[in-house]
This record gives structure tokens, C-alpha cells and sequence, in this order.
């Protein structure tokens, strides 16, 4: 994948976090079955010798487990994370097997639940309700 709008795509799909990057599936629907997958790690992770490192490192993973544990005719993207800038090439290998199976476990059309932010509630609730009328 290289096109933006594609990774933009990819991220209102399903998602697995795992401590070193965050894998994203999204199934296209145009009845192609090839599996494609696009890779991304920020600047905010390290310079550009740390990002090409992580870059290759999930390349051959991709390339190793997706024929096997890949979503056919689904865009897949991986998302580097600080935490795997120096982690296990074996660790890696077993959590994107995990991250893959777990995606799969989901039926096709539905998105894992969002957690709700309870520090903007707590935030609502101090500031709005707190009113008393003092009157005669």
C-alpha cells in the first residue's frame, strides 16, 4: 500500500494493539482476494535509521505470516510503537500471530467497542451540575 487515503481507510477497520505496534484490517469489498499490507512508524519513535529498522523488521514478518494468518481480499497495516523499537524479532513474530488470530475472531462488519473517556465525564460532572439555587 502507498496511497494515504488507503492507510486512512485501513483505520476504520479493526484494530489489535500489542506492545510493539498496533495492527489495523480492513476488508475492501472489490472481490479481489489479494491481501496487501502498508507499513508506518513516526518520527515520533526515533530517527530515520530506527525507523527503517522497524520498517524491515515488520516487512519480513508481513511478508512470513500474512499468507498464512492474513484476511484475504483485507488491507493490513502495521503501526510501529516505541515499544518495539528493540524487542524480540520472536516476541514480534508471536504477538502479530496473535494480533492476526484476534482480528479474526471478530465477525466481518464489526468494530472492537470504544472505551469511553472517563476523565471527560468526570470533567462534565464537576463543572455543570454542581449549581445551587439559593433563594427566598
Amino acid at each position: 500500500m502507498s496511497r494515504r487515503a488507503d492507510f486512512l481507510a485501513a483505520n476504520r477497520g479493526r484494530r489489535a494493539p500489542m506492545p510493539g505496534f498496533v495492527l489495523l484490517v480492513r476488508e475492501r469489498g472489490d472481490g479481489d482476494p489479494a491481501m496487501r499490507y502498508g507499513i508506518t512508524v513516526t518520527k515520533k519513535i526515533g530517527g530515520a535509521v530506527i525507523r527503517n529498522r522497524m520498517k524491515r523488521r515488520f516487512r519480513v514478518l508481513a511478508r512470513e505470516l500474512l499468507p498464512v494468518h492474513g484476511v484475504a481480499g483485507a488491507d493490513h497495516v502495521l503501526i510501529g510503537r516505541s515499544e518495539g523499537i528493540e524487542r524480540d524479532f520472536g516476541l514480534l513474530r508471536g504477538e502479530l500471530e496473535k494480533a492476526l488470530k484476534k482480528v479474526m475472531s471478530r465477525p466481518l462488519g464489526e468494530a472492537p467497542p470504544r472505551r469511553r473517556d472517563s476523565s471527560k465525564e468526570k470533567k462534565k460532572a464537576s463543572t455543570g451540575s454542581a449549581r445551587t439555587d439559593v433563594g427566598g
